[in-house]
């Protein structure tokens, strides 16, 4: 514990800049799909914003994928990234995709 009373962070498994790229970029568009979300926005312009924003994360996403193609990274190593996903907060970052509980 720190002297906050919180524990330490874990900390991130090793991944190539390629890995941490496409995670970057993963939930960059993630966060931009859920706020296009239309059961979860009230304004259109706001969407519209977060889908103009998705269309250039997604282009981000395709980007880190060639990349690590390119550099001959041709597997992904899923619990490895999946790993860094939840500590990077991913399953909260990407919680708004889903749709809301019902009411």
């Amino acid at each position: 514990m720190d002297r906050e009373g919180t524990p330490p962070l874990e900390p991130l498994p090793a991944l190539t800049a390629a890995e941490g790229g496409l995670l970057d970029a993963y939930l960059a568009a993630a966060e931009a799909l859920g706020r296009a979300n239309p059961a979860r926005v009230e304004q259109t312009y706001s969407a519209l914003v977060a889908a103009q924003a998705l269309a250039a994360r997604a282009a981000e996403l395709r980007d880190a994928l060639e990349l690590m193609y390119r550099r001959g990274e041709r597997e992904l190593h899923q619990r490895t990234l999946a790993r860094a996903l939840r500590l990077l907060d991913g399953e909260r970052r990407a919680g708004r995709v889903a749709l809301p509980p019902a009411d």
